[in-house]
């Protein structure tokens, strides 16, 4: 016989699948977004700007680690980066990718915003 405590809902017909952890709507969750912020470490305050090739078939990528700010924030932050590149891009886990060789644009861009910024790698 389950107790009380092991007893939970997990679907409502009202609102559709629950969440595990906090009974509320998937939609409506704040656990995952928490988790997902948590995983990412706090980093030394240094963004770092670095050129990769490899596993891209050959194509140049503009990567940038340790930017501060939550993922809304960093996707905002992504967006005007990328358009002030003239380029694409994607933002993976926290780092973010700019199509072609872009450190420069970038170095500049960030440190206007007073970010303290390192040209990492070659």
């Amino acid at each position: 016989m389950p107790s009380s405590r092991d007893s939970r809902p997990v679907y409502s017909t009202d609102t559709g699948r629950l969440c595990p952890e906090c009974a509320q709507p998937v939609a409506q969750c704040r656990c995952q977004a928490l988790a997902r912020a948590a995983a990412r470490p706090a980093g030394d305050g240094v963004v770092r700007v670095s050129r990769e090739v490899a596993g891209r078939g050959g194509k140049v990528v503009t990567v940038v680690r340790g930017l501060p700010g939550s993922e809304t924030e960093l996707a905002a932050t992504a967006k005007a980066l990328k358009a002030a590149c003239g380029s694409g891009g994607t933002l993976k886990d926290g780092v973010l990718e700019i199509q072609g060789e872009q450190r420069d644009k970038v170095v500049a861009w960030l440190q206007a915003r007073g970010l303290s910024v390192k040209r990492a790698g070659g």
